[in-house]
């Protein structure tokens, strides 16, 4: 039998908010994180918007001597990490160096972060550095501060987690992906304990120039940035890139009640799959994400008629959203029609790997609190994409269930449900 896995914990690094409260009252609101980029000169980009963390002051957090020998994706993580572990009673007091060790048994207590592109910024740096001054220039820390298990890594050592530490590369599915990897671990019986969810901050130059020509991203709001995520609706011309962290704290059922933890909702089941069809499109028929949604329904032990909840990948994008419709009638059938459905990137612009962890938090959010977030700037619904995705405002009702969708560049699929704790 499958050891049951709960939330007990959970922190948010947002364009909407950097708390999870704060995080909450932004979807309640519907409000937009997106505005001009603030982080590098834009003149020349057809792109000069984007979902910008705002006042984040990495020292609210962490130490900062930690925080200078960090990447920016990797101080947002560490941010939402302390808050989550703060949240699940897990911090213990600080050692000689001001660091709060875990209160869990550090060999069972592991971290499974995903991770789509590392320090993008680090990168934009040193490259200028190489090209126009040579190698000796370049920034001393180039390496360790670039690459995508930095931010695993880096959190072991800020709590003394000594579990394994694995970092989830899978484009955009990757945030939802190392939950789901998460999830397996704590059944397993390898870890107690896991600290999991996603982070992103890449917006750079170097970042949103290679997004642009891909014509991935939207122009033509650039004078209204707060509407330009428009998922579903037949006036969206591209996503909207956006960064942050959102992270879960994950336990065994066993090892929350025998600690009197406050059981936030169950982890219930997750799902994947690749559409083995091309490196940037969705496969149009849907079915390689409505698999991972079957999936991660059956591996839950529910119906699909028992989800009332789903939080869409919903990138605003022309081939995304049409062909994730295809994807959720095909898993769901006439149910479809039935539920609930949301594109929260609408608010938070498309965090990369931080999607899948903030989204995850936005289904906990929904069900313990009892409202269904907004897709606002949905004014003219496309007519491929006809289901209920609770437009402009956020509705209320009992939710028993919710699910959590992803998918990345390369064809991946990840699917992560949630349930009311019993």
């Amino acid at each position: 039998m499958k050891r049951k896995v709960v939330v007990t914990g959970m922190g948010a690094i947002s364009p909407i908010g950097n708390s999870v409260e704060d995080f909450y009252n932004g979807l309640k609101a519907g409000k937009s994180g997106i505005g001009r980029i603030t982080s590098f000169d834009t003149t020349g980009f057809d792109v000069t918007i984007a979902a910008e963390i705002k006042d984040f002051d990495p020292t609210r957090w962490i130490d900062k001597k930690d925080a200078r020998k960090m990447s920016r994706f990797t101080q947002i993580a560490a941010a939402a990490a302390v808050e989550a572990l703060g949240e699940a009673g897990l911090l213990g007091d600080a050692d000689a160096d001001g660091r709060k060790k875990i209160k869990s048994d550090p060999d069972m207590t592991g971290i499974v972060l995903g991770n789509g592109i590392g320090g993008f910024e680090i990168v934009t740096e040193s490259f200028r550095k190489l090209f126009e001054s040579g190698p000796r220039r370049m920034l001393p820390l180039t390496v360790p501060l670039m690459i995508a298990n930095e931010a695993a890594g880096n959190i072991s050592m800020l709590f003394g987690t000594k579990g394994p530490a694995y970092t989830q590369v899978t484009a955009c599915a990757s945030g939802t992906d190392a939950l789901g990897q998460a999830l397996d671990l704590i059944r397993s019986g390898r870890c107690d304990v896991v600290i999991s969810g996603g982070t992103e901050a890449c917006i750079t130059a170097f970042a949103v120039g290679g997004f642009q020509m891909l014509k991935a991203l939207s122009t033509k709001r650039c004078s209204e940035p707060e509407k330009a995520s428009r998922p579903f609706d037949a006036d969206r011309d591209g996503f909207v890139l956006g960064e942050g962290a959102g992270i879960l704290i994950l336990e065994s059922e066993e090892h929350a009640k025998s600690r009197g933890a406050k059981i936030l909702a169950e982890f219930a089941g997750y799902g994947a799959s690749a559409d083995a069809y091309h490196i940037t499109s969705p496969d149009p028929s849907g079915e390689g994400g409505g698999n991972a949604i079957k999936k991660a329904i059956a591996d839950a032990g529910i119906r699909p008629d028992e989800i009332q909840y789903y939080n869409a990948h919903g990138t605003s994008t022309e081939i995304n959203d049409p062909t994730e419709t295809k994807m959720i009638k095909y898993a769901f059938g006439n149910h479809a029609y039935k539920m609930k459905i949301s594109s929260t990137k609408s608010m938070t612009g498309h965090c990369v790997a931080g999607a899948g962890g903030l989204e995850a938090i936005a289904c906990v959010l929904a069900i313990r609190e009892g409202f269904y977030p907004p897709t606002i700037n949905l004014d003219n619904p496309d007519p491929e994409c006809d289901l209920d995705y609770v437009p402009n405002k956020a509705q209320h009702g009992e939710i028993n269930a919710a699910a959590s969708g992803s998918l990345g560049f390369g064809g991946h699929n990840g699917v992560v449900v949630f349930k009311k704790y019993q």
